[in-house]
């Protein structure tokens, strides 16, 4: 008996390992964050986190796996639905990590605050890469069906995902420097405004990648960021 419940003992503790981790570099940061911070948290040995990680490069390769796939799993079922236009499940596809973003909305200001600092460099690249190699190879599939439906008219199919993916991350990542400029001043009007005009440039962007008509992609509104902005000041300039 107790050998058929091992294996759910394992997965439990390494799932605990990695919830700690995963706090501590949220808070400390992964370059400040050592085992000993981990083995403290959850009273464990060091032989005993060894037995799951063989070290605390390894246990960041674990992160970054998690984090991929969680991400990977909400998204599979647009790109591979049938019934739905490329188009569709273009907008799909970023409405659907939109909502992700809302739904944990707490928890996004929190790593909001420390994702871009020098403690999280690596972690950050990390995290970045994995997710990369992970969605530009389902944006591909869905622009390899928009040129059959005849709605997208790029010349280089094969390398639009990561193309599409790059300016993606790109427009990511100035929304962040916006947001957490508000939080060194108090012009929310004019930080809302660029956010939005940032959100309709890369829009415009990808779809003349694409050869999509104009305006087929989704563009943030002023009430739509207004949320974000709301979330990561509260009522610091009200």
């Amino acid at each position: 008996m107790a050998r058929t419940i091992e294996p759910e003992k394992l997965a439990l503790k390494r799932r605990e390992i990695l919830d700690t981790a995963q706090r501590l570099v949220l808070t400390k940061g992964y370059e400040k964050m050592s085992i000993k911070d981990v083995l403290d948290e959850l009273q464990i040995s060091s032989g005993a986190f060894h037995h799951y990680f063989d070290s605390r490069g390894a246990l960041l390769e674990a992160l970054t796996e998690r984090i991929q796939e969680e991400t990977e799993k909400p998204l599979l079922p647009i790109v591979h639905d049938p019934h739905l236009s490329a188009i569709e499940k273009l907008q799909g596809f970023f409405a659907t990590l939109d909502r992700l973003r809302i739904a944990q909305k707490a928890d996004v200001v929190k790593l909001l605050r420390v994702w871009y600092t020098d403690d999280n460099a690596i972690v950050r690249q990390k995290v970045d890469d994995a997710v990369f190699k992970q969605r530009a190879p389902l944006l591909t599939t869905i622009v390899l069906q928009g040129i059959q439906e005849d709605v997208f008219t790029t010349a280089y199919p094969d390398q639009a995902g990561e193309v599409i993916l790059s300016l993606v991350q790109g427009m990511g990542n100035t929304h962040a420097k916006l947001l957490l400029s508000l939080e060194q001043e108090c012009d929310e009007r004019r930080c809302v405004e660029d956010i939005v005009s940032v959100h309709a440039a890369y829009m415009d962007a990808i779809e003349r990648v694409l050869g999509a008509p104009p305006n087929s992609l989704y563009r943030a509104d002023v009430e739509a960021v207004k949320v974000w902005v709301a979330a990561l000041r509260g009522n610091d300039c009200a």
